[in-house]
């Protein structure tokens, strides 16, 4: 059963999400995989508990960067799928070493993607709300006009069901295949989510390994509370470029999760493990301080 399929199947029902489901998105090579080394410490885990403690290091806590299913999974208790058939197109007719539709191909057969987003309506623990998770496996996780197009629908649906918005962000920056297409989404989405918080709606946004360029020059860091993973580099330009320009060598924690922490850009830091009960957690504390009704789980 593919994991479209298996959402439909549940869309009216809040069951568990089905692991052995979900792990249909997974390459042969992931699961093959009987022992993974450690990018921080280098020590070889085994493959299973890895999996089982949310692709965290158990020695030093490295926490693995994870596919955008993976991570809906670990996260929410029920996810119903939004527009999964949207593809890009290619207004500019782009071509650099090699065309644009050809790169959405090979990262569609890389991925099982179609585009570097996957939105819905999900829920953990008690808490409904509207989700976005962005994969940096599908090129990047560029922001294409189809990435901005499906997070401002989300934003409307969540919007139209008085429904509070999380949006993880994974993403080099802006698509250069798609122009100014691409730039608009920085605009589109902020307006969306302006009309969220006029509807006094909670949105948070949750930084992840790495986010980068127009995605944290918008919709990345105009969360009411702004939270980033733990190990989680996040910044608009990359490190060697500001070097280059400013001339000066950045401190070595520089763009880290607690480099921001610690100058104000982010309200905490997170382990993978903390997500969901603390992201559960504010979404009960708004919605009771804000008197909003609790959301029938029916």
């Amino acid at each position: 059963m593919s994991l479209r399929d298996w959402f439909a199947s549940k869309r009216n029902t809040s069951t568990k999400l089905d692991v052995s489901a979900m792990n249909s998105r997974l390459t042969d090579e992931e699961i093959c995989k009987l022992w993974t080394q450690c990018y921080s410490c280098h020590q070889n885990i085994p493959s299973k508990e890895l999996e089982n403690n949310l692709m965290v290091c158990m020695h030093c806590g490295y926490h693995f960067r994870i596919g955008a299913y993976k991570r809906i999974m670990q996260l929410c208790d029920d996810f119903q799928e939004m527009d999964e058939n949207l593809f890009p197109a290619d207004p500019l007719n782009f071509t650099d070493t090699e065309p644009y539709l050809k790169r959405q191909a090979d990262a569609h057969q890389k991925t099982g993607l179609n585009e570097a987003v996957i939105t819905g309506i999900g829920r953990i623990g008690e808490e409904r709300l509207g989700l976005a998770v962005m994969d940096f496996t599908y090129l990047g996780g560029s922001m294409g006009s189809v990435v901005g197009e499906k997070i401002t629908r989300m934003i409307e649906r969540a919007l139209a069901e008085r429904l509070p918005v999380v949006i993880f962000s994974s993403s080099g920056g802006a698509r250069m295949q798609e122009g100014t297409f691409s730039l608009m989404q920085m605009v589109k989405t902020g307006a969306a989510l302006a009309q969220l918080h006029e509807a006094g709606l909670l949105y948070i946004s949750v930084l992840t390994e790495p986010t980068f360029g127009g995605v944290t020059a918008s919709y990345g860091t105009l969360g009411d509370v702004n939270i980033a993973e733990e190990g989680a580099r996040v910044g608009f330009a990359g490190r060697r470029v500001i070097e280059q320009t400013i001339r000066q060598k950045l401190p070595a924690d520089f763009q880290t999760a607690n480099y921001l922490l610690n100058y104000g850009q982010v309200d905490m830091v997170l382990a993978r493990q903390e997500m969901a009960p603390i992201l559960a957690t504010l979404i009960r504390l708004h919605r009771q301080s804000s008197g909003l009704a609790p959301i029938s789980l029916a």
